[in-house]
């Protein structure tokens, strides 16, 4: 099968090799995934970069990825076979991720995608969209609260505004960068936008508020912003954060306790159990509904994946980056 790996960390055009790799089998309880399209996330570069040790002398990199399922192992129902599926936590843990032609994976890592969804959709599911369902999801959900989204123009944030008015919130302010930015958040459904560069976040969010703050902060980069949450956040109010752009923060203690805030940690790639089915079920109601806007940046072949990873790395695509794996 066709391939990208690496056996080294280091700059994508450096590391990253294409070739040919003997085609995967898939072992007991796994399917066998023909890719058609693969997921380049943050993560991905950052790992291939060298932000985690190698799991293997050899990686192909990415978790996310949909396809059709083309073989199954002992104890999977062969009716599988032929199922158009979208993947996750592909290259968690695992060696060889969704940069390929194929991926051998537990058959619960392969969830059915509906007929409807592009393959190229499908592949934004794992770490994007699941991100955000459980981010609004956890602790009781967002029905009647107020909710800003911190960078509301990334690939989780975009969902995180859609799956929280879906979902009952009250009103959804994003913080942004950049008025095209602006304009790409207010059109998957927030209320404000405030763009964080220019203007007081604290003085906006508490005027949009009524002076209260906000019931729910979803945020990218706890480290950049964590000074700034007791003064946007309502009294008892909740954290929910899935990043941080340092390896450790530092919280104001006498403004914070005084909040009563809370602060929720979560990665989706450790979510349990019981938090995945109830992400997967929901994304799969909104699915069928329809009207979910999946914001692809840019969809390019799988032989450009170094430029993939570089056009991720440099934090200017409004949305999701796709490999095409024909």
């Amino acid at each position: 099968m066709k391939a990208i790996w690496y056996e080294s960390n280091g700059a994508a055009c450096d590391v990253l090799v294409r070739g040919e790799m003997p085609t995967p089998q898939p072992g007991p309880g796994e399917v066998l995934v023909r890719l058609h399209a693969s997921g380049v996330n943050p993560s991905d570069w950052k790992t291939r970069a060298g932000s985690r040790p190698m799991v293997s002398p050899r990686v192909i990199p990415h978790s996310d990825g949909a396809g059709v399922i083309s073989a199954v192992g002992a104890g999977v129902d062969g009716a599988r076979v032929g199922e158009r599926v979208w993947v996750w936590n592909g290259q968690w843990k695992r060696p060889f991720g969704t940069a390929a032609e194929f991926i051998a994976l537990p058959s619960a890592q392969a969830v059915k995608l509906p007929d409807g969804v592009s393959f190229e959709e499908g592949a934004c599911f794992g770490i994007p969209a699941l991100t955000a369902l459980r981010a609004v999801l956890t602790d009781g959900g967002v029905a009647g609260q107020s909710v800003l989204v911190a960078g509301g123009a990334g690939a989780v944030g975009h969902y995180a505004i859609q799956f929280a008015k879906r979902l009952g919130a009250a009103q959804v302010i994003a913080t942004v960068s950049s008025p095209a930015k602006a304009a790409h958040a207010m059109a998957a459904g927030a209320d404000a936008c405030i763009n964080y560069r220019e203007e007081d976040v604290a003085a906006r969010v508490k005027s949009l508020t009524g002076g209260l703050g906000v019931d729910r902060v979803i945020e990218v980069d706890l480290a950049a912003n964590a000074a700034l949450l007791p003064r946007i956040i309502r009294q008892d109010g909740l954290c929910v954060t899935y990043g941080s752009g340092a390896a450790e923060m530092v919280l104001p203690f006498g403004p914070m306790i005084m909040s009563g805030a809370a602060i929720r940690f979560f990665i989706v790639y450790e979510l349990s159990a019981a938090a995945r089915a109830e992400c997967e079920a929901v994304l799969a109601r909104m699915l069928a509904q329809g009207g979910l806007i999946h914001a692809i940046a840019a969809t390019l072949p799988l032989s450009e994946c170094a430029a993939a990873h570089e056009l991720v790395q440099g934090g200017t695509a409004m949305g999701n980056v796709i490999l095409h794996i024909p």
